[in-house]
């Protein structure tokens, strides 16, 4: 209850499907965009109807023409003797180890992701990318072409659904969040042959058959490293090619994916090249 007491307080007027809407219109989405969205529904102030208003008015702004994609991780599906947060007493990993439930897009909760995300991946006609980890859902007209095929592999890399929009020439929201949540810099890293890799072994279920496999993945930026990136990114943008506003109270930030990934391919060269 203290949360929803601190969002009424800091809110003069709620936010409103109807507003909601307005405001991502003024920020520059529109009918027919194909869009990766990143969200803090806090940050917006209190929302009359909570994360559904804010998914129906982002389904209202693209229309059935356009998509719209967000990463819908779900941690918890490698190898227990890997974790680290929390580490698990070592007598007690072959038993996760044998009994670890798969993956299954349908049911496997989100970790982390917030409560515009979670209500997203249950909404009527949203599809869902098949790895354990690191999928993503989406919505709306190319929906299926975004989340098909997703390797498990260099999993945000080439065969995933960053790609696909990154093939769509889609574009990046930011809904109270920075670019420490920005998903598709990784696509970038696998693009360069300097980013280093590491095998993660990873449960998953083909065919009805449960196996553990070995992927190669990139050891993953920190969030300082992409918060760096952001900030050069945002400083070679000045003529208006990232569009800013207000969403509610939360500043959001609408751009180019390709743009974004293009800058970040040339930054991490230059990055590894001077380490």
């Amino acid at each position: 209850m203290s949360e929803i007491w601190e969002l009424m307080a800091r809110t003069e007027i709620p936010a409103t499907r109807g507003t909601i809407a307005a405001d991502l219109r003024a920020l520059g989405l529109s009918d027919g965009d194909n869009v990766i969205v990143h969200s803090s529904i806090k940050s917006i102030g209190w929302v009359v109807g909570g994360a559904p208003t804010v998914v129906q008015a982002l389904i209202d702004v693209v229309g059935d023409r356009g998509t719209i994609v967000t990463p819908s991780h779900s941690y918890g599906h490698t190898d227990p003797a890997s974790w680290t947060s929390p580490r698990v007493r070592e007598d007690w990993i072959p038993l996760i180890r044998d009994t670890l439930p798969p993956f299954d897009p349908a049911t496997t909760p989100t970790t982390h992701m917030g409560r515009v995300v979670e209500v997203f991946r249950t909404w009527p006609g949203t599809l869902r990318s098949r790895h354990p980890d690191v999928s993503f859902c989406a919505r709306g007209a190319k929906a299926e072409f975004v989340t098909a095929n997703h390797t498990y592999e260099m999993s945000q890399g080439n065969g995933s659904p960053l790609a696909r929009l990154y093939d769509l020439d889609g574009k990046i929201l930011f809904i109270g969040v920075g670019y420490d949540r920005n998903t598709s810099f990784h696509l970038a890293e696998y693009r360069i042959d300097e980013t280093p890799l590491r095998t993660t072994t990873t449960l998953v279920e083909e065919n009805g058959a449960r196996e553990w496999r070995e992927f190669p993945q990139i050891d993953n930026m920190n969030d300082d490293w992409l918060r760096e990136l952001g900030a050069a990114f945002e400083a070679d943008n000045p003529d208006n090619k990232i569009s800013v506003g207000r969403v509610g109270l939360a500043e959001c930030r609408l751009f180019s994916q390709r743009a974004a990934v293009d800058f970040a391919v040339g930054w991490l060269r230059e990055k590894w090249a001077s380490a």
